[in-house]
């Protein structure tokens, strides 16, 4: 393998010792190598399709790089600190490989837009498993909504038992937030899916070279329209951060729900046992460490974003070397994001619901008061009277232990002479989750409409 630097015509001095592990990344960013060899291939095609290249230099270059490529998935690649990364260690083992012909493979092209290539064709393929993985956990929640379309639980605002709802539409709006991030991801891909190769290192190239040639044998979109941006912009992957920080932020909640259900105090869900851990000192325990984990990696996407804000934040135009500071966080999102996606879809399949602990939860806290001060405003009384009226009698039903549904007719005209026995209809918890029948409500009719919906939504994924 060559010592030399392909840079080193201009310096009278090796590189200090310390400096080369100072900025070296090959370590980090060897796991573009696939990406790297398939740009180069297209780079290859492209040279020769603009006859800077000929087919039998274009044929041996090509050959060399599927070697190089089966020898590094084969765990057979000697991988050189001292070529500082992936791209100068492909090259120098291609050089080694097939010859001088190998050292044309540079021609018409830079690191710089070399690494954005390669960086851009990682995290659309990242992008694509990732949306895989989002709707499988969309399955899984669909699942368990048809199953529990008519499971009453109690719906909290401030963690405080607040109206009953059904654990199908509870389960709902966890797809709903995940849609969200699905199309989140799926409208980034738009904005990585552009190539930068060819923008060379900030000016373009004086080869006759083919942007969209080598774009459509990549599968880009386009070409970018600049090349001091081509080569400079990290705005792709800042963007899927912030996409990946916001999903891991919504995975985190639920795994709070989660967390708060499974509890003694709560009771409302058990964990698979091949999903816990226990304690090493109180035999009797069983935690929800999944869960946990989720919530506590949600902090990582968080600093990768603010990492890559922050290398981003005062960088002139064009390329600066700050950029090699992008891939770890890149890197360390992408891996987070999509373990924790894979365990979260596990967890889901896994779990299984206490209902009559649920129903008993939703039977606390006057979950009907609301629906008292409706049926009150039905039969012409004004709202914030109705409000006042039904705070009443929440207060005499805590002096007398006793729930709204509870009470006797007499107990409840003495309060408000508009009352009739037709109150008692609305005032059981399943009269109230019927009784919000309407699009995006819990109503069981509506949560099945709802589902059904969803399932076309989910299907229409693959046809995008």
């Amino acid at each position: 393998m060559p010592e030399e630097k392909p840079w080193s015509g201009r310096f009278a001095r090796p590189t200090d010792a310390a400096v080369k592990a100072f900025t070296a990344s090959i370590d980090v960013d060897r796991r573009l190598f696939a990406y790297d060899i398939a740009g180069s291939i297209a780079h290859a095609h492209m040279l020769a399709h603009v006859k800077v290249l000929s087919e039998k230099e274009r044929d041996a270059i090509i050959r060399g790089l599927e070697s190089i490529k089966t020898d590094i998935e084969a765990g057979k690649f000697p991988w050189e600190s001292e070529l500082e990364d992936v791209h100068m260690n492909i090259e120098a083992r291609l050089i080694e490989r097939i010859g001088d012909v190998g050292k044309k493979l540079h021609t018409g092209r830079s690191r710089n837009d070399q690494v954005a290539t390669d960086m851009r064709l990682y995290l659309r393929d990242s992008v694509d498993a990732l949306c895989q993985r989002i709707a499988r956990v969309q399955a899984a929640l669909l699942a368990m909504a048809e199953r529990e379309t008519e499971t009453i639980m109690p719906g909290f605002t401030h963690l405080q038992a607040a109206q009953p709802v059904t654990f199908g539409h509870h389960m709902l709006a966890w797809f709903e937030m995940l849609s969200r991030d699905h199309a989140r991801m799926k409208d980034c891909r738009k904005r990585v899916n552009i190539l930068p190769l060819g923008a060379a290192a900030l000016a373009g190239t004086s080869y006759p070279i083919d942007r969209e040639y080598a774009a459509r044998l990549l599968g880009f979109d386009g070409v970018a329209e600049n090349s001091l941006d081509a080569v400079s912009d990290r705005d792709f992957a800042v963007e899927f951060v912030a996409a990946a920080a916001l999903l891991m932020t919504h995975m985190s909640r639920f795994c709070e729900e989660i967390i708060l259900w499974a509890s003694s105090a709560f009771g409302f869900i058990e964990l698979g046992d091949d999903l816990c851990t226990g304690s090493s000192i109180m035999p009797q325990k069983k935690n929800p460490d999944v869960a946990e984990l989720i919530r506590g990696k949600t902090g990582r996407l968080n600093g990768a974003l603010v990492a890559l804000l922050t290398v981003m934040k005062a960088q002139p135009l064009a390329y600066n070397r700050d950029n090699q500071e992008d891939k770890e966080p890149l890197f360390d999102a992408v891996d987070t994001v999509g373990a924790s996606l894979d365990v979260f879809a596990r967890l889901l399949e896994g779990m299984e619901l206490d209902r009559d602990a649920m129903l008993r939860a939703a039977q606390d806290g006057f979950p009907t008061a609301t629906d008292l001060a409706d049926y009150l405003v039905r039969k012409g009384v004004a709202f914030r009277d109705a409000h006042e009226l039904v705070g009443k009698l929440v207060r005499l039903g805590m002096d007398t232990g006793k729930d709204l549904s509870q009470m006797s007719l007499s107990e409840l005209q003495g309060m408000c002479k508009e009352i009739e026995s037709d109150v008692f209809d609305i005032l059981t918890l399943e009269g109230s989750v019927n009784a919000r029948s309407h699009v995006g409500g819990t109503a069981p009719a509506q949560v099945r409409q709802a589902i059904q919906r969803a399932r076309k939504r989910l299907a229409a994924y693959d046809d995008r």
